[in-house]
């Protein structure tokens, strides 16, 4: 159960996914991959190209990339901008993709999704689930961020017609109805930004979390001093089958009362102990988070 913190001399690399012992590098346009990466290192490793046509924009450019039960790389492509139609220039844009793992076959999963940096798929039924982030400028309180379950491929989630299921966009809204699209499953706070999510399979937790979905929230930027922040925390959605029942804070105090943070939870990981790993790009850590009972 390798994990890899990435310290590679490439430009921009982000999301890394591990397969038959090579190491899979997502770039903004490109994944690459290096082979035989537990092997001992030598003076360098040489990458192997596995596709270089993913769009070039950084606007939302940064990917989280994982193989599904299906042996396909997924992919996110975000939209290049905070709100805009960009699928008659590349469909890819505000999509999921996925791919062969040698970069052939590449296909829209699911479209309409503004932004993904995390997603999972449900430990019995395999189906993909997925955070995404919502639009700015709204104002302070809409729209939210939303957890999204994605049962088959094909599926619109509505960006940038209709937002967290039924909130019409100001200016692509009247194009299509809300009625079109897959609603999330659970809207999240305003402005959390929501990034990666896992289901708990492990056994360390108690049971009421076994097959429950964390979720790292980034924190918000942009809401109003008076408003405060959202955010910075970690945390959980319980389901009954495909339907939410629940969602509450897991674990917070990165976010002071005066407004200040000192860390930003990125992603979390069950390790194979059952304890919860979580990442923090300002303070630069990764947590641990046990139970004893």
């Amino acid at each position: 159960f390798p994990l890899y913190i990435l310290q590679l001399a490439q430009p921009t690399p982000n999301g890394v996914a591990f397969r038959g012992g090579a190491l899979y590098v997502a770039e903004i346009d490109r994944i690459l991959r290096y082979d035989d990466i537990e092997s001992p290192l030598v003076d360098a490793i040489v990458p192997v190209v596995v596709n270089d046509t993913l769009p070039k924009a950084r606007h939302h450019g940064w990917k989280f990339i994982r193989f599904g039960p299906d042996d396909m790389l997924y992919v996110p492509v975000g939209a290049p901008c905070n709100v805009c139609d960009r699928s008659e220039d590349d469909p890819r844009f505000a999509s999921i993709l996925r791919m062969k793992p040698d970069g052939r076959e590449m296909e829209v999963f699911v479209s309409g999704v503004r932004n993904s940096v995390g997603f999972d798929w449900h430990p019995e039924t395999d189906e993909l689930w997925f955070t995404s982030n919502g639009r700015d400028m709204l104002g302070d309180e809409i729209p939210p961020d939303t957890l999204n379950h994605a049962p088959g491929d094909g599926l619109h989630f509505g960006f940038p017609y209709c937002h967290a299921g039924d909130i019409p966009d100001p200016e692509f809204g009247d194009l299509r109805s809300c009625d079109e699209f897959m609603p999330p499953t659970q809207n999240l706070g305003p402005h959390v930004a929501s990034l990666g999510m896992r289901f708990y399979t492990g056994d360390m937790f108690p049971e009421r979390y076994r097959n429950q979905i964390f979720i790292a929230e980034h924190g918000s930027w942009n809401r109003t001093p008076q408003a405060g922040h959202k955010g910075y925390r970690v945390t959980v959605v319980y389901l009954e089958g495909n339907r939410s029942v629940n969602y509450e804070v897991f674990v917070d105090g990165w976010l002071q009362p005066d407004n200040q943070s000192w860390g930003r939870p990125v992603d979390v990981l069950v390790m194979p102990d059952g304890a919860l790993l979580v990442s923090d790009d300002q303070a630069g850590a990764i947590y641990r988070i046990s139970y004893a009972g």
